[in-house]
This record gives structure tokens, sequence and C-alpha cells, in this order.
């Protein structure tokens, strides 16, 4: 299978560096970055073949990932619409929907959408990808093979789905490092030093997320094990309670995935 990438950022980088981990031949990569500093880099960095433009490419390969930014998608893809053929489009641009990258590429219809997350940096992202019904299944097979390699991959059969992906995973480190924020501050208000107030935020999120992973139970039962009655615990989340935080953080959640919707919608205008 070869692959092109039609734009090298983060996390086209990050799918790059994934896939020559696992043994992926660089020879099988193309990228088409229009910078040259970052041509010379990606080159470099990973010993695959880097072009400025489509056109400089003899042959696209099995698989195109689009990883431009969505503003800069209708322009980039322009060359593509004479190339593809048996192709599958994989978009990891956020927001962009299926029917309007189909227009803007001439009615094409093999593409598959997907919302990576910013842990895939480290191979530690999950991705929620949406492909076409009639989607081949060594074509699915192709796509989850590249997603796989910047972490862990699920389906949505529904790309309306993808709103609220955006709203979980797809913020959802941010959210996690408010915590972390509110958490370190506490700690240090009251009296701990900042490293170590640091420390036992990182390790604590880490060991609890860890923890969850490994567990079959599910995270409100982690919870009830954790708050003995009249303890500690039990004062700080009846204070969270009261100020009703898991409520605020499911609209938060919820303002996400309205705002993702929107930006969907504008992103895909003519």
């Amino acid at each position: 299978m070869k692959i092109t990438f039609i734009g090298g950022g983060n996390m086209a980088g990050a799918i790059i560096g994934g896939l020559t981990r696992d043994g992926y031949a660089a020879t099988n990569i193309n990228i088409v970055e229009p910078v040259a500093a970052a041509r010379e880099q990606l080159a470099q960095r990973f010993g695959v073949m880097v072009g400025g433009s489509i056109a400089e490419l003899a042959q696209i390969g099995d698989v195109v990932v689009l990883a431009v930014k969505p503003q800069q998608m209708r322009e980039a893809i322009k060359p593509l619409v004479a190339r593809l053929q048996q192709h599958v489009v994989l978009s990891i641009a956020a927001g962009l929907r299926v029917a309007d990258l189909s227009r803007w590429l001439n009615g094409y219809t093999r593409i598959v959408r997907c919302m990576p997350n910013t842990p895939a940096l480290i191979g530690a992202g999950i991705t929620a990808a949406c492909a076409p019904g009639d989607l081949a299944a060594e074509k699915r097979s192709a796509v989850e093979r590249i997603l796989k390699s910047i972490g862990k991959v699920v389906w949505v059969d529904d790309e309306s789905q993808l709103d609220a992906v955006t709203a979980v995973s797809g913020s959802g480190p941010a959210y996690v490092f408010y915590f972390m924020e509110a958490l370190r501050d506490a700690a240090k208000e009251l009296g701990l030093p900042a490293a170590t107030a640091a420390e036992l935020t990182l390790e604590t999120m880490l060991g609890a997320a860890k923890l969850a992973a490994g567990s079959s139970d599910d995270v409100a039962v982690l919870r009830e094990r954790v708050t003995s009655k009249g303890g500690t615990t039990e004062a700080a989340l009846k204070s969270m309670m009261t100020d009703k935080v898991k409520e605020a953080i499911v609209r938060a959640v919820k303002s996400a995935n309205e705002r993702s919707r929107i930006l969907g919608a504008e992103l895909g205008k003519d």
C-alpha cells in the first residue's frame, strides 16, 4: 500500500512517524508540502519522498490523506480531481464534512473522514472514523492500519456523530489539562511546593487513567470505591456536587458539540 499525504503538519508527521516505527517502508510514503523549509525537514526526518505539489508525483498511491488546514483544503485538493480513480481519500481535517469534500472533488465518494486527538502526537491517541457503507473491507482495513499507528481506532456509522466525538475526545485533552491546572493550583494553595504539586497532579491523573483502563468496572464504581463515608474524598465530592460540577462539564461538552456542528457548516460554504 502506498500513501500520499497532502500536507506535512504535526498530525501528518505523527502518523508517518507511527507508520515507520511500525515497520512501514518510507519508500511507500509521499508527502505534498508547499513550504520548502518544511519539505527539507520532513525528508530528513522520515526519509520519504516530499514534493511541492501533487503534479510532481508520478503516482499518488492507494490512500490519499488530507492533512492540510480546513481553510486551505478546497484549493489544496483541486489538483486531485483529475487523479482520483479507486483511491481512498482519508480526511483528518477537523470539521470538514464528507459532502463538501466530495463536492470539491467533483463528486468523488470514496472518502473516509476521521477525528484524531492530540495524544496521537505520542502514539497515545484515539481516532473515530466514518466510512461510506459500500467501502470495500480491504480499503477500510487499510485506513485502520494507518490510523492505528497513532493509537486506538473506533468507527461510527453516522458522520454527524463526529461532532460529538470532536466535543468529547477531540477537545477532551484540554478538559483534562484544565482539571489538572485546578488540582495543581489547589495543592499550591494548601502549601505544597510547586514542583511537588505538579508531580502529584500528573502522577495521580496518570495512575487513575491506567487504573480505569485496566479495570472492567465502570468509572462510577471506581469512584465509589475511593469514597469512604465521612472521609476526605466524600467531602470533596459533596462540594463538587453542590457546585454542580458534573452538570457544568456536560453543558460544556454539549457547547463544544454545537460549535463543531456550526463550524462544519461554515467551513463547507462555497
